[in-house]
């Protein structure tokens, strides 16, 4: 299965009725459809974005199937949040993405375990052997405690389902070295250095910001890539201050859909343990947005 990993795909959120007990699945697919709007190259659920970690297997699969039923005639990409610290689980899922009609699956790092550089490519390994469908690696060690190094990727990517690797490191030198070692396509895993792992031959970005402006990243990563770097690093410099807002005022996924609920485009509601901000966090999430000239939205129709 060929496909190519080329501009901005946006790590989707999870919208959550108002108690949290359910998942608002009308709401995820006015999300969707905002997205197919913005003409993002692909969308991405149930990753950390998406809060996978609180969601049932059940709402997984419903979460992944209504994403594809709503984006496939959108002409969107999806890659579905697959991965999970227990090998068996991860295959599980990595083929119902496969039989959902995914694009591929995004496979983080085993959390909490913390396997040595052996132990992560036997992971990999065997979910790439369980099915014939691509798979993008998140490497992501602030979240996971270890890091999958440059020679293990390298490794990896001689598996033909191993296509690509979402580098949510921070560190341009992982991104250089994993671009001289192998051919595998890299993407920036932090908006704030999409343009600077573009410098290092990064195709684009998974991304938490296009949840809300999925047209400006997109075109961010279109300048870069038909590299247009004047364009680009206008661009750049517009989302620096939301990039950096939305990913440090508080953890993810608590800035994006605090955003998303002063825009009237989520219910702003997190699933324990992860809480709201504080009313000081709010208010500079809301300035924020409002020097970026967002305002509250009308709900996407079809």
């Amino acid at each position: 299965m060929s496909i190519a990993f080329r501009g901005a795909y946006t790590a989707i959120v999870t919208p959550f009725s108002a108690d949290g007990s359910s998942v608002d699945f009308a709401r995820l697919e006015e999300q969707v459809r905002f997205q197919g709007q913005g003409k993002v190259t692909g969308v991405v659920p149930c990753g950390t974005t998406g809060e996978s970690p609180t969601l049932s297997d059940e709402e997984q699969r419903e979460v992944i199937a209504t994403t594809l039923r709503v984006a496939r005639p959108l002409g969107l990409q999806v890659v579905a949040g697959a991965g999970s610290n227990n090998t068996v689980h991860a295959v599980e899922m990595h083929r119902y993405a496969k039989s959902a009609g995914a694009d591929a699956s995004l496979q983080v790092s085993p959390y909490y375990n913390k396997p040595s550089q052996e132990g992560l490519y036997r992971h990999f390994m065997t979910i790439a052997d369980s099915c014939d469908l691509p798979i993008m690696l998140y490497n992501i060690p602030g979240r996971c405690g270890v890091a999958i190094s440059p020679e293990t990727v390298e490794r990896l990517s001689r598996h033909p389902n191993i296509k690509a690797i979402k580098e949510a490191t921070g560190s341009m030198d992982s991104a250089s070295e994993i671009a001289q070692r192998c051919g595998i396509t890299i993407l920036s895993g932090d908006d704030s250095l999409t343009l600077s792992f573009a410098a290092c031959g990064s195709q684009g970005v998974v991304s938490v910001v296009s949840n809300l402006v999925p047209a400006t990243v997109q075109s961010l990563c279109d300048a870069f890539l038909g590299d247009r770097f004047n364009e680009a690093k206008r661009i750049h410099r517009e989302l620096f201050r939301l990039c950096r807002g939305l990913l440090t005022l508080d953890i993810n996924p608590v800035p994006v859909k605090t955003a998303m609920r002063i825009l009237g485009r989520d219910s702003g509601v997190l699933r324990l343990p992860m809480v709201g901000p504080g009313k000081d966090v709010a208010a500079k999430i809301g300035e924020l947005l409002a020097e970026f000239g967002l305002k509250r939205l009308e709900a996407v129709t079809a």
